[in-house]
């Protein structure tokens, strides 16, 4: 199977953030970073890693300082001790890591799909710390009535009980089609290059995935949706919203959460671009790399 060769190798680096030794995948260097071109921190998506925003990299034209970590519990970070995750948390690596990287001025911010929720809950609590925001299909969770809490705890509770795990695989290759199973747009030699960042073989060759199995548990904390609109209506900078043609959120959520009550969210937000990036599904840094690094170029040098 060809194997994607990176245009732009990334390094990798660890750091500590909040005592948990954390990945960065790293392009660039500091000495990049000016007021007009600060660095750009990558928030990648639930059951993925920062190598993933390679073909995206890639494909921009100008050289940038450039992090991408892994969140915890995530490909090369450490997992915590504990039963679960939560936004809160990550908003707290989050920080920690742009006090380390840009102590004294605001950095560009892109995120997809939980990485993209993470980047508006952090830039409506810290608006200061950023100077422009990338949203690639962070379409935000349902919300969760306050008489939801018993069954969701009670479900919270059973879980803790439940030995949680996912599949492993023979070789980097059936990692691959997996990846391609979950998205037909992947090219082969992408997907084979993904695959190695994705999960490690253990000493018997058998390959694991870089996720820790608690993320599959329910998360006992409650969404409100006056909580996220009190956050969103905070980010004044310019905001870019990125999506593919072949997503279907409505699918995703199966009626507990609807495209149209997505867009009243968004519609508090006071500076928003839109794109639609074609043919792509929700991996659109997966699939149409060279479209969206364009799109995001000219959004960040405007």
């Amino acid at each position: 199977m060809n194997l994607y060769s990176p245009i732009k190798p990334g390094r990798s680096e660890f750091v500590t953030l909040r005592g948990l030794r954390t990945h960065l995948n790293v392009w660039g260097t500091p000495a990049l970073a000016t007021p007009q071109r600060p660095p750009l921190v990558l928030l990648h998506g639930w059951m993925d890693v920062g190598a993933s925003f390679q073909f995206m990299v890639d494909a921009l034209r100008d050289e940038r300082f450039i992090i991408a970590p892994d969140w915890r519990g995530f490909g090369l970070t450490d997992s915590p001790q504990g039963d679960c995750y939560w936004f809160p948390d990550y908003l707290g690596d989050l920080d920690a890591l742009i006090d380390q990287l840009s102590p004294a001025a605001p950095v560009d911010l892109l995120g997809h799909s939980m990485g993209g929720n993470v980047a508006m809950m952090y830039t409506g609590t810290r608006p200061a710390r950023i100077r422009r925001l990338a949203n690639l299909e962070g379409f935000g969770v349902p919300a969760t009535p306050g008489a939801q809490a018993p069954q969701r705890l009670a479900q919270w509770l059973d879980e803790l009980k439940t030995p949680q795990g996912f599949a492993t695989y023979d070789s980097a290759a059936a990692v691959a089609v997996r990846l391609q199973k979950t998205n037909p747009l992947l090219a082969a030699d992408k997907a084979a290059w993904l695959a190695q960042h994705w999960a490690r073989p253990d000493a018997q060759g058998r390959w694991h995935i870089l996720g820790d199995a608690a993320h599959k548990r329910v998360n006992p904390a409650l969404s409100r949706t006056d909580e996220i609109l009190a956050l969103w209506q905070r980010i004044t900078m310019p905001v870019l919203w990125v999506q593919g043609d072949l997503s279907n959120p409505d699918k995703w959520w199966a009626g507990r959460y609807s495209r149209a009550e997505f867009e009243t969210r968004l519609a508090v937000v006071k500076d928003v671009q839109r794109c639609e990036l074609a043919p792509a599904g929700h991996m659109l840094h997966h699939d149409q790399p060279q479209a969206l690094a364009q799109r995001l170029e000219a959004f960040l040098g405007a």
